[in-house]
Order: structure tokens, then sequence, then C-alpha cells
């Protein structure tokens, strides 16, 4: 029983699907990512879904619920970064 077949994706989550990140200063995600899950913690800079750049510092096993378009190599030093986005 697939528990996701007749539901709607919405923004309160849960996200559909976990995309690998390789942070890239001119590249946007595939997907607009409704969070971020970080393995090992460091500095994020992001470009928010609302078009701002924001440099953030998060501890490892984090989940940034923050609207995001593209995670930069240049400030970067989080790894293990994945996108949560709705399919």
């Amino acid at each position: 029983m697939n528990p996701f077949k007749s539901r709607t994706p919405a923004l309160s989550g849960p996200a559909t699907d976990a995309l690998p990140v390789t942070p890239a200063d001119g590249v946007d995600l595939q997907r607009v990512a409704i969070a971020l899950y970080v393995e090992t913690g460091g500095t994020l800079l992001i470009d928010t879904q609302a078009g701002e750049i924001r440099s953030l510092t998060v501890a490892d096993f984090s989940i940034l619920p923050v609207g995001t378009r593209r995670v930069r190599a240049t400030g970067t030093t989080a790894t293990g970064i994945h996108a949560l986005v709705l399919a």
C-alpha cells in the first residue's frame, strides 16, 4: 500500500524525495527544495526561494526548513547536503 498515491504534495511536507546536492555558484538546484538535510555541519551559503542570499551555520544531521533555489560552493563548508523536494 502506498500512502502517497492519492495525497497531494504540500509545502508543509513530507518531502517526496531527497536529492544529493553538489554546491555550485552558478547553477540552481534541479528542483526548489522545501528543506535541506545536512549530514556534516558547517556553513551553508544559499539562495532562498525569496531571492535572498543567506549564510547559515548548521550542526551535523540538521534539517533546514527554508525554500532553497541554490547552494553555493563558495562559502559552503557543510557536506552531505540533500535537497528535500516535492516530486
